[in-house]
């Protein structure tokens, strides 16, 4: 989830630069890339549940930001000089603001919920998007989306289990961060095609670093050789994961992929229990198990508003 709000959005503006081979073909190879960048967000939480555990929040977003800015600087100078022109400044940092919190909330949740909790609570940023655009976009929202919304709602109060023994208040922090990367998307409603995907995700990167920079600098312990090589490979992997999620959208449409987001619920309890020894509770799977299904049904119900 990483904090890969708004990239979708972005990535499925962007046009196809490969040509198409045969549908079945392009469908399955989109399907790969999908997994690829599912597999890299992953690997990229249990670096900053990692690094988080002995670093401050702040320090692991502004190096794992510092780091993807280095590692986008050669695509750019690649892409030629023309993709670092931009004309809204505003809207990076205010894409930045959103992605700093987010990804502050999100490190700070991994340190206190096992990775399959954060995953499924994470689920919930459609149901954010709806909430927000119809608050902010003015949309209409009809009652089946409402329904599909509130029941995804109910499965995570299962997950969070509020009034319980095994309530954990710190588990709220992904609900926040979830929350963020909605407006992330919302923001990205307004103003998808208005910027290139490559300057979008370069000063997106940039203005993060600078956003966090001051609190990075205030909470500072020096890392270590391991630390840092692990925060290089977080910071690239950002953009490697971008890269992937690129891919897919150019061969396959983003509502034939939205099905396969759930697998990396799969993917996050099979590491979470391999890496750290998380076993999934019983409530993780029955949250999960309402909430997959209430979320499918809100984006299979944006994609049917848009096609009409």
């Amino acid at each position: 989830p990483t904090h890969r709000a708004g990239a979708a959005a972005a990535a499925a503006d962007a046009p196809a630069s490969d040509p198409e081979p045969k549908k079945a073909t392009a469908f399955a190879v989109g399907i790969l890339w999908f997994f690829a960048h599912q597999l890299i967000g992953v690997g990229n939480d249990v670096i900053m549940k990692y690094t988080g555990s002995t670093l401050s929040v702040a320090q692991v977003v502004f190096l794992r930001f510092a780091f993807a800015t280095l590692t986008m600087l050669p695509v750019m100078f690649l892409s030629g000089m023309d993709s670092f022109k931009t004309d809204r400044v505003p809207l990076h940092v205010a894409r930045s603001v959103l992605l700093a919190c987010g990804i502050a909330l999100y490190c700070k949740g991994l340190a206190a919920a096992p990775i399959a909790v954060v995953t499924t609570l994470n689920f919930t940023i459609p149901l954010f998007t709806l909430v927000m655009a119809r608050v902010f976009l003015k949309e209409t929202v009809d009652a089946t989306r409402w329904i599909g919304t509130l029941a995804g709602f109910a499965g995570v109060m299962v997950v969070m289990q509020p009034g319980g023994a095994a309530f954990n208040p710190a588990w709220l922090v992904v609900l926040l961060s979830a929350a963020m990367f909605a407006s992330l998307d919302v923001l990205n409603k307004v103003f998808v095609g208005k910027e290139s995907f490559w300057a979008m995700i370069f000063y997106t990167a940039l203005f993060t670093t600078c956003i966090s920079a001051v609190p990075a600098a205030m909470a500072w312990v020096t890392p270590t050789a391991a630390q840092l090589g692990l925060l290089a490979i977080l910071g690239a992997g950002a953009n490697l994961l971008l890269f992937c999620l690129l891919k897919s959208f150019s061969l396959v449409d983003a509502s034939a992929l939205a099905p396969f987001r759930y697998t990396e619920l799969m993917w996050s309890a099979a590491v979470g229990f391999l890496v750290f020894g998380e076993i999934p509770a019983a409530t993780t799977l029955i949250g999960a198990a309402v909430i997959i299904p209430s979320t499918l049904y809100v984006v299979w119900a944006e994609n049917r508003k848009n096609e009409e």
